[in-house]
């Protein structure tokens, strides 16, 4: 028999997928990791779970705690279900313009959600700092604090970083994935450097995001004025992405980013969120500056489900200015019934 263990045992180990056609299109092997096949359905499953057992093993969380985090979602998802599975109290702080999926699912989770004004991080009410204050006044309760706790790094270093590199056979040439907390592309962009330091790691960056201009010049400075995008683009330097290996940014406009989330839709069959579109614009950007014949690999970070009334809604995108990205259907002309219906 071959048989995971609940929840935990199935964080991970996600297949590499080819994009065909953006592989045809650039030269270029145009490989995505599946991380929305993680049980949470996210990437974020992989910090969430790294963040409480760690805590367990210092002894911070004993049985019967809380775990309080503030998240745009995806890391609270993982965090609700692995409390749920080992018997934990969830805090959940969020800013108050994410999708409504997301807080709709948190709850169903079991999680306690806390929606607060999006406000810059310098502010004392940002998410982060909430939460932060939430948690110390709690008793029994930790701040899992996936910003700058390196948990979060250490496990993409350790297994996903690991998973990449096999699944290629070391045949990898760039990898390339957006920050939000940093964990992930500073944990990957580690391991891959340590078997091969010519491997190209890049940073996608949309923007009203500071990284793009940290990374190809050093200062902290943002990049155009707002995204559509959730979860990722910051104004600071996390302890996770803080001396990440990274070789070079990529910045990524909202019109890329939701373009390549239909193309990824309507060609190759996944129904994913915005950032894999970014991941994937960012991909094919960094394809065509190697030139044919590298392999590339990125993120599919999440599924699409959670962002119907936003990024699969035609309405919002038209407000957005972004109707002109959707790309065309596959679907033809509906079918009638009326003629094969019985009366």
């Amino acid at each position: 028999m071959s048989v995971q263990n609940g929840f935990a045992g199935t964080v991970g180990n996600t297949p590499l997928i080819r994009l065909r056609r953006l592989s045809e299109e650039s030269g270029c092997e145009i490989l995505g990791k599946a991380e929305f096949m993680n049980p949470g359905g996210s990437v974020k499953d992989r910090a969430a779970l790294a963040i409480i057992e760690d805590a367990e093993q210092r002894g911070e969380l004993r049985a019967g705690g809380i775990v309080v985090e503030g998240t745009a979602g995806n890391t609270g998802i993982g965090l609700a279900h692995v409390c749920k599975a080992r018997g934990y109290r969830c805090l959940i702080v969020m800013p108050d313009n994410q999708s409504p999926e997301k807080y709709r699912l948190l709850e169903m989770l079991g999680a306690e959600v806390y929606k607060v004004p999006t406000v810059p991080y310098s502010n004392p009410n940002q998410y982060q700092k909430v939460a932060q204050r939430l948690a110390a006044s709690v008793p029994a309760a930790i701040w899992s604090n996936q910003f700058d706790n390196t948990a979060n790094r250490r496990v993409h270093a350790r297994t996903t970083g690991p998973e990449i590199w096999t699944q290629t056979g070391g045949r990898i040439d760039a990898f390339v994935a957006a920050a939000g907390t940093g964990g992930t592309i500073a944990g990957v962009s580690e391991y891959l450097k340590s078997r091969r330091g010519a491997i190209r790691c890049v940073l996608a960056d949309p923007p009203g995001s500071s990284l793009y201009e940290y990374v190809r010049h050093g200062a902290l400075k943002a990049t155009g004025s707002g995204s559509i995008t959730e979860g990722i683009g910051i104004g600071r330097v996390t302890a996770n992405f803080a001396d990440a290996p990274v070789d070079d940014a990529v910045h990524i406009e909202d019109d890329d980013t939701v373009r390549c989330v239909y193309r990824l839709l309507n060609e190759e069959g996944l129904f994913l969120g915005s950032t894999s579109g970014i991941n994937v614009a960012a991909a094919m950007r960094v394809a065509r500056q190697l030139g044919p014949g590298h392999t590339v690999v990125t993120v599919l970070c999440d599924g699409g489900a959670k962002y119907q009334s936003r990024l699969f809604n035609p309405e919002w995108l038209a407000q957005k200015g972004l109707a002109g990205c959707l790309g065309e259907s596959r679907a033809g002309e509906r079918i009638s019934l009326e003629d094969i219906l019985v009366a």
